[in-house]
């Protein structure tokens, strides 16, 4: 061990010069007295138990963490020690895990107990427990004693089936897909939808499924989910909560109890698909329906609108057969009365052309009675008419002849022979009176051998004598 240096001459320091008394200690001296009584005080190996914090693994293999005591989310700890896990002892570490069937993963937030020995770290003045070994069962049976009590807690308030009280649609073809983005769940789901051929419409929700941050951004896109159907902004039918398998650590998320109570919350029915077949979450507990994987949660909405369109099918085919069927017996009773009706109208055709028969033969005679009866009204309809127009046509030449003879009688030519004459105006009218005449007004005057033009003079009225005894014949006809 290096000797103590001594004091500076001149006794006391620079504040107090007579305060300091004994040996001054350098750095390294008092770092390896730590670790010496470190070392005595704790010289074996000891199982530590508390919650992994801060987790890193280094290029070469090494894992550094913090262990602390354990707290609810962002609770800062109290108490919290720095553990190193190099890398030949992180083997050892694997193998233990390995046999207890590679159910844990040590991740932020994980429950441990691990073996230990407490060691002075001098490069950084810290004391830190080099980690050699693990516990498994000890984080199992924490996880296991968490998820008796969520599940506890939410049977008792009745939880576990409130989520299965929501009806899943018909045709449930608007999912929201709670996942990881790109992860082998994501690539499931979505290969498995669109094999299918269906027009799904898929709204990718992308959380993390697993670590310290993943059940507040699980229970967001839940929250998100409620919000859009809530307010019809963003409607689906159902929800698809999904995550791949991995080690029962990895699957913590989905046992906490504030994400159970958010699935329980919301209105549309939420099936899950996580991990492999024997994996049993808090949230497959709580969900409408749970699925063995993130195939089999997206094959089982496949089988639903596979089956509605079976439903539609086998519909329609019965609808076919039965119109068939009904076509059949119309077609069959539709023949027997095509039948009766034949046979009706051959009867009747029978009686009715025997009645045309009987009706020509009557109209036949009646029509000849009628034809004879006609011709013989019209035989002495013609004789009559003959005899009439014979006798007309005589009485009209007689007739003929009287009014011939009494036109010729009156014919001007004989008046005009027998010495009369006929005068007229300039206007062709028989001048039959002096009225009217002026002196100066031409006449014309037509006798027997032709006609003289004159002036008027003058005119003298007739006396009453000479009117009385020679009376004004009527112009161009004289006396017979």
């Amino acid at each position: 061990m290096t000797t103590p240096s001594s004091p500076p001459s001149g006794g006391g320091t620079l504040f107090d010069p007579g305060s300091v008394e004994g040996p001054t200690l350098t750095v390294p001296e008092l770092a390896a007295q730590i670790a010496r009584l470190t070392a005595q005080a704790f010289p074996t190996d000891m199982w530590v138990s508390g919650q992994i914090r801060n987790l890193s693994r280094s290029a070469n293999g090494h894992v550094y963490f913090d262990l602390v005591e354990p707290t609810e989310g962002g609770v800062t700890p109290r108490s919290m020690l720095s553990v190193t896990l190099l890398a030949p002892e992180r083997a050892v570490v694997n193998r233990q895990i390995t046999r207890a069937g590679g159910s844990i993963r040590m991740e932020d937030g994980i429950e441990v107990r691990i073996q230990a020995r407490l060691r002075w770290y001098e490069p950084r003045g810290t004391l830190q427990l080099r980690m050699s070994g693990i516990d498994p069962a000890f984080t199992l049976g924490r996880l296991k004693a968490d998820r008796d009590r969520v599940l506890a807690a939410l049977r008792a308030e009745g939880l576990l089936d409130a989520n299965a009280a929501n009806p899943v649609p018909i045709v449930p073809l608007r999912i929201a897909l709670i996942t990881s983005k790109g992860s082998a769940a994501h690539a499931d789901v979505m290969s498995e939808l669109d094999a299918s051929g269906f027009a799904f419409q898929v709204r990718l929700y992308d959380v993390r499924t697993q670590g310290e941050a993943s059940v507040g951004q699980v229970v967001g896109a839940l929250a998100r989910v409620a919000d859009g159907v809530a307010d019809r902004t963003d409607p689906v039918d159902v929800v698809l909560l999904t995550r791949g398998g991995g080690a029962t650590t990895d699957l913590a998320t989905f046992d906490a109890e504030d994400l159970a109570r958010a699935i329980a919350a919301l209105p549309v029915p939420v099936l899950t698909g996580i991990g492999h077949e024997i994996d049993r979450s808090v949230a497959d507990e709580v969900a409408h329906t749970a699925c063995k994987t993130p195939t089999a949660a997206a094959a089982a909405l496949v089988t639903m609108v596979a089956a509605y369109l079976s439903r539609i099918d086998q519909c329609w085919e019965r609808g076919r057969q039965a119109a068939l069927t009904a076509t059949a017996a119309a077609d069959r009773r539709l023949d027997r009365r095509r039948q009766r009706v034949a046979k009706g109208v051959e009867r009747v055709l029978r009686v009715e052309d025997a009645r045309l028969v009987s009706t020509n033969a009557r109209v036949a005679r009646a029509a000849h009675r009628s034809v004879t009866h006609a011709t013989a009204a019209v035989d002495r309809s013609a004789a009559a008419v003959r005899t009439r127009s014979t006798r007309a046509v005589e009485v009209a030449g007689r007739d003929l002849d009287g009014l011939a003879a009494r036109v010729r009688a009156h014919d001007p030519v004989h008046a005009l022979a027998r010495g009369w004459s006929i005068t007229t105006d300039q206007q062709g009218r028989a001048v039959r009176s002096i009225t009217g005449l002026e002196a100066g007004a031409v006449i014309t005057t037509r006798v027997a051998d032709g006609t003289l033009t004159s002036k008027v003079i003058a005119t003298t009225p007739a006396t009453t004598d000479s009117a009385t005894t020679a009376p004004d014949p009527v112009p161009g006809a004289p006396d017979e």
